[in-house]
């Protein structure tokens, strides 16, 4: 049964990194997942590894250019992820981002248990996604921002120690959401649309959202029998993930396997929501994929989200849809109404975007 409103969690919150730090030898019953989705078994297909995209001939020769867009196509419309390199982000940004958060969640628990977060806007510190009472729940910490556009932050929100994490994350947001632009029109293009299409589609340069999750993986007594974030799909619009270079944990499902990221140095890890799965008309697919953990090493992400603004309905591009090509999402949904369904279940596969569509779709490419 789920709180009402979204107001409070269902149960006391006990953040994973203080049960991690006690020392304990066994995995506690909440968090233990059944066998079935448990990564223990899993092979990971050495032949299978996630699409690398190289930014930089997005703006060289037209060849260049062209050739990029079907690059970009053909991982989204087959992997719904590809990791990005030569992406413009100064490295110096992304190192400041992340010392300053590493030394976040170094704090002492007292203190981050200040910026404790409820259901009815995640923002904040938190350790747990969705509100079912007796769900079984991941293995991780996080911080959740409202980053854009600027008249959804809310500065309470933003830690002021450390004290240089502010002026980090504001300048690392700045340089993601310029980023996350570049890709919207290339994925425009690359779907044959205008390409200001997808830009336009979520608001525009006043109105995108955008949102940031810092994900904090603890080490783990029993990794095999959990996870640090179940199998999901992303509900919003496109996902750029700052991974972990020194501790390999996430997983893209491709069919009927598992397979583990390899990050790229200086790269991000991008992948398709579900928004652009309706926009796109199932041309390009979200696809699951979840976070795994280990009983050596704690492991560190930060995934930004580039979403439509939040009362804008979406539906497939009218260019998409035609006699061969029918519409999949019959009604338009905002991205406000959208995205509750996973902050009262918790990640829960591609059941949400399956959920509305006019017919049954196929699961990933194999």
């Amino acid at each position: 049964m789920a709180s009402n409103n979204l107001l409070d969690w269902p149960e006391p919150i006990v953040p994973v990194q203080t049960l991690s730090n006690s020392g304990m030898s066994s995995l506690p019953q909440q968090y233990i997942k059944p066998p079935s989705e448990r990564p223990s078994g899993v092979t990971n297909d050495p032949n299978l590894s996630i699409p690398v995209i190289d930014l930089a001939s997005f703006s060289n020769t037209p060849e260049h250019h062209q050739e990029m867009l079907k690059a970009i196509a053909s991982a989204c419309k087959n992997w719904g992820f590809f990791q990005l390199v030569n992406h413009d982000v100064d490295t110096e940004a992304v190192r400041r981002m992340r010392s300053a958060w590493r030394e976040f969640f170094d704090l002492p628990m007292e203190e981050k248990k200040v910026h404790a977060n409820l259901p009815v806007t995640y923002e904040g510190y938190g350790s747990r996604l969705g509100v079912e009472k007796g769900a079984i729940l991941d293995w991780s910490d996080y911080y959740f921002l409202n980053l854009f556009p600027s008249d959804i932050r809310n500065l309470d929100k933003w830690p002021k120690i450390p004290t240089d994490l502010r002026e980090a994350t504001e300048k690392y947001a700045c340089q993601l959401i310029s980023l996350c632009q570049v890709l919207l029109k290339a994925m425009s293009s690359s779907l044959g649309l205008e390409e200001d299409y997808l830009h336009n589609a979520f608001g525009g340069s006043d109105g995108i959202s955008a949102t940031m999750r810092v994900n904090y993986y603890p080490r783990c007594p029993q990794p095999e029998l959990t996870l640090g974030l179940s199998s999901h799909s992303d509900p919003g619009g496109i996902t750029l993930l700052l991974t972990d270079d020194n501790v390999e944990g996430t997983q893209v499902r491709k069919g009927d396997t598992w397979v583990t990221v390899q990050p790229v140095p200086g790269s991000f890890l991008v992948n398709v929501g579900d928004q652009i799965q309706i926009l796109s008309n199932g041309r390009y697919r979200s696809v699951e994929h979840r976070a795994l953990v280990n009983s050596d090493k704690e492991r560190f992400t930060i995934a930004f989200f580039c979403n439509p603004r939040g009362d804008l309905p979406v539906a497939p591009a009218s260019e998409l849809v035609g006699p061969g090509s029918p519409a999949l999402y019959q009604e338009p949904v905002t991205f406000s109404d959208y995205r509750k369904y996973i902050r009262t279940k918790g990640p829960s596969g591609k059941t949400q975007v399956q959920s509305i569509s006019s017919t049954m779709q196929p699961g990933p490419a194999a």
